[in-house]
C-alpha cells in the first residue's frame, strides 16, 4: 500500500486559496489533489472519484459544506471518506458544528500548513488510509 496515492478533495470556493493549499499538498507526491469551488461540484467529485479524504469549507454557493458532509456521513457507501471541516465561522462555532454534522476533524481559517497537513495525517491514519 506504500505506493498508493492518497486522494484528497479540496472544495473551497475561495480560488486562491484553493490553488495554495493545493500547491503545498501537491509537493507531498503521495496525494492525488481533486478540487471543487463550490459544494454541488464537491458532492458530484465526492460521488464519481470517491476520494479518501475531503477538506471541505463551510461557507460555499450551491450547497454549503455542512450539507456535503452530511450526505457523506449519512450514506454507508461513503462512510469510509474522512472529512475536515476548514471555514472562518469561528472557532467556538466551528467546534461545536463540526462534529455534529460528522466531520472528523475541524480547522478554522486563517491556518499555518504545518496544522492542516497534521489534521490530514491523523483523519488518514484514523481511517486507515495510511
Amino acid at each position: 500500500m506504500a505506493d498508493k496515492r492518497v486522494r484528497i478533495l479540496l472544495a473551497d470556493d475561495d480560488i486562491e486559496l484553493l490553488q495554495i493549499v493545493k500547491r503545498k499538498l501537491g509537493e507531498q507526491k503521495r496525494y492525488e489533489l481533486l478540487e471543487a469551488n463550490n459544494g454541488e461540484e464537491a458532492l458530484t467529485l465526492v460521488l464519481e472519484e470517491h476520494p479518501d479524504l475531503i477538506v471541505l469549507d463551510v461557507m460555499m454557493p450551491n450547497l454549503n459544506g455542512w450539507e456535503v458532509c452530511k450526505y457523506v456521513k449519512t450514506k454507508p457507501e461513503l462512510d469510509d471518506i474522512g472529512v475536515i471541516m476548514l471555514t472562518a465561522i469561528g472557532p467556538n462555532l466551528n467546534e461545536l458544528t463540526s462534529p455534529l454534522y460528522g466531520a472528523d476533524d475541524y480547522l478554522d481559517k486563517p491556518f499555518n500548513f504545518t496544522e492542516l497537513e497534521a489534521k490530514i495525517e491523523k483523519v488518514l491514519r484514523d481511517r486507515g488510509k495510511l
